[in-house]
């Protein structure tokens, strides 16, 4: 296979040139707390993927560049089928998502009838479409709260966030066995040492976190849930265990605070930082722009579907779904 011309683009302006595009296909921008910093600073949102994709959703925009990860494009996509959606890097992949194939999952359902399906939105539109319920991190326990305990529950992909949510309450949820490589990376060593070196900043973890680090945790929650701790606590050093790029947002509403990410095996390594947000560039983001690719296109029977679970965790979240209407989808 021929490898891609690259073109150069050293004598631009990327900056200017993505707000000139913005401007003329009428678009929207959207940043994930991970992305690099510059990206940050020029996206019109900068949030959770769902919390994103439905700002997305609510604008006039025709077309929608989410500078995030492929799953959370196609949710984009999920929400706002008039809207063309185009990711920088189609490689822009999650492990989370990597770890669950559908005809995998699938056949799991098929081996346990009586379960339903409660699946992290960290996973593909085909995982989504063979789902009940979908949840995020910061609805998994309003939601989960809501099932009744006789009710026996799938969880997946994520089963350090399942394993949580089993601790929190009581549960038993049936584990699908994925971790996000990014959390599963930080060290419990290198954790205390740092806590040694700051005995009193508290240290806020994300539930994707395995249980020696969650152990540790003065919060667990999302990534917006950890940006609002970082607001309200009343210290000036926080130590935070998930993606180091969330650390920018905090830098820029609280200067006044010191913010330490925690750290990997041996303490200095870049193995926190997400492989996957890192293929989104300045470069990238223009070309996808200017092009209009790569762009993310779903059948509509998919589409539906997958909108099917997302819209039942939109309902659960705002509690309009009682707990007569928990069947399988």
């Amino acid at each position: 296979m021929t490898a891609p011309i690259r073109e150069n683009l050293s004598g631009l302006d990327l900056r200017a040139e993505i707000d000139r595009l913005r401007k003329d296909r009428n678009a929207v921008i959207l940043a994930h707390y991970y992305q690099k910093p510059e990206i940050q600073d020029l996206a019109d949102f900068v949030g959770d993927s769902l919390e994103l994709s439905r700002k997305a959703a609510d604008t006039d925009a025709d077309v929608i560049a989410f500078c995030g990860v492929k799953f959370m494009a196609e949710t984009a996509k999920i929400l706002s089928p008039e809207k063309i959606v185009v990711l920088p890097d189609m490689d822009a992949g999650c492990s989370l998502e990597d770890s669950c194939p559908p005809e995998q999952f699938k056949r799991f359902r098929a081996e346990h009838p009586d379960h339903i399906a409660l699946t992290y939105i960290n996973c593909s539109a085909a995982v989504k479409a063979l789902s009940d319920i979908i949840v995020t991190s910061s609805s998994a326990e309003t939601i989960i709260s809501q099932i009744p305990e006789s009710q026996p529950i799938i969880f997946g992909p994520d089963r350090h966030l399942g394993g949580y949510l089993n601790r929190k309450f009581g549960r038993e949820m049936l584990l699908w066995p994925g971790v996000c490589i990014v959390h599963e990376a930080f060290s419990e060593t290198e954790l205390l040492k740092l806590k040694a070196q700051h005995p009193e900043a508290p240290v806020a973890a994300h539930p994707e976190c395995p249980p020696h680090i969650i152990d540790h945790a003065d919060y667990v929650g999302s990534t917006s849930g950890i940006l609002q701790f970082a607001k309200n606590f009343p210290g000036d050093t926080l130590i935070v265990a998930t993606e180091p790029h969330i650390i920018h947002q905090m830098e820029k509403a609280l200067p006044e605070k010191t913010f330490i990410g925690a750290p990997g095996a041996d303490g200095n390594c870049n193995c926190n930082i997400c492989p996957y947000m890192a293929l989104n560039t300045m470069e990238k983001l223009y070309l996808a722009l200017r092009d209009l690719q790569p762009r993310i296109e779903m059948d509509e029977e998919l589409r539906l579907a997958a909108r099917k679970s997302l819209d039942r965790m939109l309902e659960m979240a705002s509690g309009t779904v009682g707990k007569g209407d928990l069947g399988r989808a």
